[in-house]
């Protein structure tokens, strides 16, 4: 094998052209034999295994710096720059992350998981290198997907001025996530068919040098359209066309299911581990695909994401004109929910938690300052949902629930989700982010309100005395076990509350609490700092009442165990019980 001795890229660099062909193909047997274990993104990494060869055959990295945008196409660049072990063996699988990270090695500039910044980025390194005297070539690679996002054209336009070495390697493999969208993709097909050539040039008009390679997965093609760059004294991108999921048929000719895999069996390319009875995701679709039908004036839009909040592709085709997916560009996909809002639609932004800061500025100024009545709702935004450091979840409710006029509402069960939805979908007063719950589907045990216009009306689902619980959202279930253990541990019953909404406080109730509380419990599923637990805590500043706040440290979290995290929050039934019972001594 090649592959077992490849260190780093100067091992590349000693092989021939025949020798760096059969890498290729053992490079992509390493991923098979990760990914068919671990699941992970697939067909990313298996469109740019030429391509990341070539490079590293070309350029002197680290000294030369590349910077991959989004980076879930980076585990070729890992296998060659001593991480191989990554991918050979398996007891070493989750030594190495899905995305590039400094903290495995010096070929790793930036620890990034979410797209479009691989030019800006490689614009600040440029401007680094030229200020101390540098003379390396700064390399960023962006997929075509990932052009449609502010920051990528952001960053392209400033690049186009600049009058030093940089070089953006456009992989264009014609698939976002799901399919493309945006006029731009027209400019990228119209240069595909021309081999380059034709005059309208998006990459030009923006001031950038132009080459383009057909070939994206030839090699010795590639290696000489590199060698023509490296050491280039002004901005040029290199477009290059590549196959997405190259080397698997199944994956070559469903690239939207296997931009991303659990893990399967090679031979049939099913999950090894499947997942029984319902998911929000399918209720979202399902109920949305419902109201659209009843009423032509709903819209759902997404950002890139359609098949995580309900409409894979058979959705997509029933929607009709009422689906839009912007690409991938969240701001725009905010702040065209506001414009239809505001021109009589009933307007659905639906998106993952990790994407949601991206349009802070939207939500603020476009939607919650002009009062326009969208609903959003947001996938994993759990502790139970997303583990990489990238994609957290968990500051999605400080983040967004101190906006004022939002209405953050946080269901605790199918029931209510459900009923949330069609209530927010139809009225017209507020802004209205609703969190998926993360801990599974659950039935309700308790009534679910068909209305929420009584902005910040808690619901007492279990009266008692003592002590109170605020179980928020998807913590409610926790909430009722921790409340389960108390009563056993004392003997007293425990007064359970599921607040609904994050936003805002039923000053009422708590007020009311204080005439037979002597502690105030709050459970939720996500940082404290800034949090629901936080507010309620600010109400019982001055008074007697005493309040535990429970939810997670403010932290970036990677790759953690579930379980574990939550024990270190003490954020289990026996432990919050162990807290109360300490604090009434």
């Amino acid at each position: 094998m090649y592959l077992e001795k490849i260190n780093g890229p100067k091992d590349v660099k000693t092989l021939s052209l025949q020798e760096l062909t059969a890498l290729a193909q053992e490079m992509r047997e390493a991923l098979f034999h990760r990914l068919t274990k671990t699941g992970g993104h697939f067909g990313p990494n298996f469109g740019m295994v030429e391509a990341t060869i070539a490079m590293h055959y070309v350029f002197d990295s680290p000294t030369d710096k590349f910077v991959f945008d989004v980076s879930h196409q980076t585990y070729p660049h890992k296998m060659l720059t001593g991480r191989a072990y990554g991918y050979l063996d398996e007891t070493r699988f989750y030594e190495i992350s899905g995305y590039s990270n400094p903290d495995e090695s010096e070929h790793d500039f930036f620890t990034i998981g979410h797209t479009s910044t691989s030019v800006s980025l490689a614009t600040g390194l440029a401007k680094g290198r030229d200020v101390t005297g540098g003379k390396e070539n700064i390399i960023a690679v962006i997929g075509d997907g990932s052009l449609s996002g502010g920051e990528a054209l952001e960053g392209l336009d400033f690049a186009g001025e600049m009058k030093s070495n940089l070089i953006v390697v456009v992989n264009d493999n014609e698939q976002s996530i799901a399919e493309n969208h945006g006029g731009l993709y027209k400019n990228l097909k119209e240069l595909r068919d021309t081999n380059g050539t034709a005059s309208n040039n998006l990459f030009r008009a923006m001031g950038l040098d132009y080459i383009y390679q057909e070939e994206g997965n030839n090699i010795a093609k590639l290696i000489e359209t590199f060698q023509k760059v490296k050491d280039i004294d002004h901005p040029i991108v290199v477009h290059i066309h590549t196959q997405k999921g190259k080397g698997y048929a199944l994956a070559e000719r469903n690239r939207e299911d296997w931009h991303w895999c659990m893990p399967f069996d090679r031979e049939t390319g099913k999950p090894t581990i499947s997942f029984e009875g319902e998911d929000y995701s399918a209720l979202s679709g399902a109920f949305i695909l419902k109201k659209m039908k009843e009423d032509s004036s709903v819209v759902f839009v997404t950002a890139a994401v359609p098949d995580n909040v309900g409409f894979p592709k058979e959705n997509r085709e029933k929607a009709g004109k009422q689906f839009v997916d912007v690409g991938i560009a969240e701001e725009q996909a905010v702040a065209m929910c506001s414009g239809i809002a505001k021109n009589g639609g009933k307007a659905i932004f639906g998106t993952n938690a990790t994407f949601i800061q991206r349009t802070y500025d939207q939500f603020s100024q476009d939607v919650c300052i002009n009062g326009s009545p969208i609903t959003t709702i947001i996938n994993y935004t759990s502790v139970m949902g997303l583990g990489d450091v990238t994609h957290l979840g968990i500051y999605t409710i400080s983040m967004l629930s101190n906006i004022p006029e939002l209405v953050y509402l946080s269901p605790t069960c199918k029931e209510e989700y459900l009923a949330m939805l069609a209530w927010s979908i139809d009225q017209q007063e507020h802004p209205v982010v609703i969190s998926i719950p993360g801990n599974g589907v659950h039935p309700a045990r308790y009534p679910v309100a068909a209305d929420y216009s009584q902005i910040n009306r808690y619901q007492v689902c279990e009266q008692g005395s003592d002590v109170a619980i605020l179980a928020l959202g998807d913590f409610f279930q926790l909430g009722e076990e921790a409340a389960e253990e108390i009563m056993r541990r004392t003997g007293k019953n425990v007064t359970l509350i599921n607040p609904r909404f994050a936003s805002g406080l039923d000053e009422d109730l708590l007020e009311e609490l204080k005439q037979q509380h002597r502690c105030i419990v709050t459970l939720e599923d996500g940082i404290l700092d800034g949090g629901f637990g936080q507010r309620v805590a600010a109400f019982y500043g001055s008074s007697e009442t005493k309040v535990l706040n429970f939810g997670l440290k403010k932290a970036f979290y990677d790759r953690y165990d579930v379980m574990e995290l939550m024990k270190k929050n003490h954020l289990t039934p026996a432990q919050i019980a162990e807290d109360v019972i300490d604090l009434l001594g």
